[in-house]
C-alpha cells in the first residue's frame, strides 16, 4: 500500500512519518548475567555510530548484574528478570520471550548470558541470535576455556562470535580473533587478552548483521552473499593487535 503526501492535507505530516518508518534504526536487545563488558563495547560502538543500530533494551536474569547499571547510565531500558522466580527453564524462557518481543528487536545479542536456552527460545529467534564465546570454536566449548587451553599447552587461543542453535556453543561461527598464548600467561592474563579481542569483534559482527550483510540461511551463514568458512572469518593475533594498536 503506497501513500502520496502530495498537496497540503492535514494528514501530510503523518504520511511523511509513515513513509519514513523503514529507515528507522535497527533494534537490538542484549541479554546479560553479569558485569557486561561486552555490552559496554556495544554501547561504545553505538555512541560512535559504529553499531549500525540501537540497543533498545538490556535484560538480565540477575537483578544485581552490573551490566544493568551500564545500560541505565547509557539511557537504555534495563530489565531484571530473575530466573529463580520461575518454576522451570521453559517458564523462564517463555517470560523472557515476552519481554524481548515487547521491544521488537531485529537482533538478540547474548553478552555473558549464563543460561542454557530451551529449544523453544532458540527456534523463536533462530537466525537473529548471536553469542560470543571465549575460545576458537569448535575448541573448548562450555566453561573454563582459558584454564583448559593452558592445561593443554596450546600456543593460540581466542574468541568466536557465532549464531545460536540448540547445540551449546555449537552454532555456525561468524568471526574469530586469535591471541598468542605466552609462556608466562595464567588464566587471568589470558582472559584479559581474549576480552580485548571480544570487544573488538563483537560490535563488528553486530554491525554486519544490522546492515543486512550477515545472514543465516539454510546452507549456513553468509557475508555479502558469500558462504563463510567453517570457523568464520579469522583475525590473526597480528591482525587484531594492529587493529587494537597493541605491541605485538
Amino acid at each position: 500500500m503506497s501513500h502520496s503526501a502530495e498537496g497540503p492535507t492535514p494528514a501530510s505530516d503523518t504520511l511523511n512519518d509513515f513513509t519514513a518508518a523503514p529507515s528507522e534504526a535497527r533494534r537490538v536487545v542484549v541479554l546479560i548475567s553479569g558485569n557486561g563488558s561486552n555490552l559496554q563495547a556495544l554501547i561504545d560502538a553505538q555512541a560512535y555510530d559504529e553499531l549500525g543500530g540501537e540497543i533498545v533494551a538490556v535484560i538480565s536474569n540477575r537483578a544485581d548484574a552490573y551490566g544493568l547499571k551500564r545500560a541505565r547510565d547509557a539511557g537504555i531500558d534495563a530489565v531484571a528478570l530473575p530466573h529463580r522466580e520461575y518454576d522451570s527453564r521453559e517458564a523462564f524462557d517463555g517470560a523472557l520471550i515476552k519481554v524481548i518481543e515487547r521491544h521488537e528487536p531485529d537482533l538478540i545479542v547474548l553478552a555473558g548470558f549464563m543460561r542454557i536456552l530451551t529449544p523453544l527460545f532458540v527456534q523463536r529467534f533462530y537466525g537473529r541470535l548471536l553469542n560470543i564465546h571465549p575460545s576458537l570454536l569448535p575448541a573448548y566449548q562450555g566453561l573454563d576455556t582459558h584454564a583448559r587451553a593452558l592445561a593443554d599447552g596450546v600456543t593460540e587461543h581466542g574468541c568466536s562470535v557465532h549464531f545460536v542453535t540448540e547445540e551449546l556453543d555449537g552454532g555456525p561461527v561468524v568471526v574469530q580473533a586469535a591471541v598468542t598464548v605466552d609462556a608466562e600467561d595464567d588464566a587471568a592474563s589470558l582472559k584479559n587478552k581474549v576480552h580485548v579481542r571480544e570487544h573488538l569483534i563483537y560490535p563488528i559482527a553486530v554491525k554486519w548483521f544490522l546492515q543486512g550483510r550477515l545472514q543465516l540461511g539454510s546452507q549456513g551463514p553468509t557475508l555479502d552473499g558469500m558462504p563463510l568458512p567453517p570457523q568464520g572469518l579469522r583475525l590473526s593475533h597480528a591482525d587484531a593487535a594492529e587493529e587494537l594498536d597493541e605491541d605485538q
